[in-house]
């Protein structure tokens, strides 16, 4: 289902949290499907029960999830998630661009990088 690296700098957390976004997203979780329980992905991966906890509340804080008290977490429409994950992908942009023009290197240049990336299936004109 989602695989944790011990290696990864991220906390355990983080790589669950992002591990079921990317589920949702996928649409490998459908809308209110329920997640598993947090018993049940504490003793399936060896982690303490508080940080599946706290992969949780983030991912509802952050809109993948939803909980409904006594029943357990469910996934949300992946429409409404696939836009969201698109605005903080744009967010992100934003950052690197920030970051280009504080290192100096023109916009024009970093949007023909991206241009001649490979894989991009896009009318360019």
């Amino acid at each position: 289902m989602i695989s944790i690296n011990y290696r990864d700098s991220r906390p355990v957390y983080e790589q669950v949290c992002d591990g079921f976004k990317k589920l949702i997203i996928a649409g490998l979780i459908k809308k209110d499907e329920k997640m598993p329980s947090v018993r049940e992905l504490a003793s399936q991966y060896a982690i303490n029960p508080n940080t599946i906890q706290r992969a949780y509340r983030d991912l509802e804080t952050q809109g993948y999830i939803y909980s409904v008290p006594g029943k357990g977490s469910f996934a949300v429409d992946v429409k409404e998630v696939s836009d969201k994950h698109v605005a903080e992908i744009y967010e992100r942009l934003d950052a690197v661009l920030a970051d280009f023009d504080v290192a100096g290197e023109p916009r024009k240049n970093v949007a023909e990088y991206v241009l001649n990336q490979k894989g991009d299936c896009r009318d360019k004109s």
